[in-house]
Formats: C-alpha cells, structure tokens, sequence
C-alpha cells in the first residue's frame, strides 16, 4: 500500500442514493410544536426538522399508536 494516494485527478460524483434517503414533504403544523421542537433543538444541537423525524422514526420503531376519541354528536 501506498503511503500517499494522488486524489487531486478524481473526479467527484454525486451519490446517486442521496434523494432516496429522505423525502421532502409539506406539513402544516401548530405553531406551539414548532417552538417545542425548535427549543429542543437549541438545547441539543440538532436541526428541528431531524428532531421531528427522529421523534416520528421513534414512534414507528416503538410501534405507538394514536389514540383519537371523537365526541359523538348526539342527535335526538
């Protein structure tokens, strides 16, 4: 092996898996979660959309489930 590689002639490529690793959508959410996230994200240090998705890819992998209870219209 070489003790030093020549890199200066390659030539650089795009990876061609990058628009496959996420996708981008449009969501509107309340402004009280964005701030939640955005608070988050300044504590930890991560971008607030990668804290939304990790939270969301969290509740995938833990397999939660929302719960939503409608009032009933109660019509007589």
């Amino acid at each position: 092996m070489k003790q030093e590689y020549d890199l200066s002639k390659l030539q650089s490529r795009k990876n061609p898996y990058a628009s496959k690793l996420k996708k981008s959508v449009t969501m509107r959410l309340s402004e009280d979660i964005i701030n939640y996230f955005k608070e988050m994200s300044i504590e930890s240090g991560v971008p607030y959309q990668s804290l939304i998705n990790l939270y969301l890819r969290d509740c995938i992998l833990n397999q939660r489930k929302i719960n939503i209870q409608w009032k009933s219209n109660n019509i007589a």
